[in-house]
């Protein structure tokens, strides 16, 4: 398989970065939900917390390098098949999943960051508190993480069915190609 998207398919580093994002934010998401019921005795009050802040820094900085690679190796055109209204609509959709997911990152980020305190990142380095002690700052970005990561989820979700009727409704290339395959 290419290195780069080709006109026809993806590249290996456009597939990689687009399932590991799928991975990491439905992981998140799940993590996130679970770690917000944890009562005072666990023993992951702490650490699921800070797993899900060293994930989510990470994250952060692979849709940072996805946003370059796009620009490096642009995705392959629309499928020739698509109406007007399927291109715009796949414009859109791509515009607000990239959105969603820089400004529930940033939103996180703001809540671990409004004590000013840094954020360690798996132990090995710290991310500095470059914004904190707005009015409400925890609890406003927390209530915007909340909505914007259930946002993401449900329109990450649409996008699969999405690719999904592409796939066995449509009978085109636009799910092939994400998975390497030539349209």
């Amino acid at each position: 398989m290419q290195l780069r998207n080709s006109t026809s398919r993806y590249g290996w580093v456009s597939i990689f970065l687009h399932w590991g994002v799928a991975l990491a934010v439905f992981g998140l998401f799940a993590l996130g939900l679970w770690m917000i019921d944890l009562d005072y005795y666990s023993t992951w009050r702490k650490d699921a917390p800070e797993l899900h802040k060293s994930i989510g820094l990470v994250l952060l900085g692979v849709m940072a390098l996805r946003v370059l690679w796009r620009w490096i190796s642009p995705p392959p055109p629309a499928l020739q098949s698509y109406s007007r209204l399927t291109r715009m609509g796949a414009t859109f959709g791509h515009l607000f999943l990239y959105f969603a997911l820089f400004a529930v990152m940033i939103a996180g980020y703001l809540i671990s960051t409004a004590e000013g305190v840094g954020i360690s990142v798996f132990g090995l380095f710290e991310v500095p508190a470059l914004v904190s002690g707005l009015p409400d700052q925890a609890d406003t970005a927390g209530v915007i993480h909340l909505y914007l990561a259930w946002a993401l989820v449900i329109f990450s979700g649409l996008h699969a069915l999405a690719a999904l009727k592409h796939h066995f409704i449509d009978r085109d290339a636009t799910l092939t190609r994400m998975l390497g395959r030539k349209a």
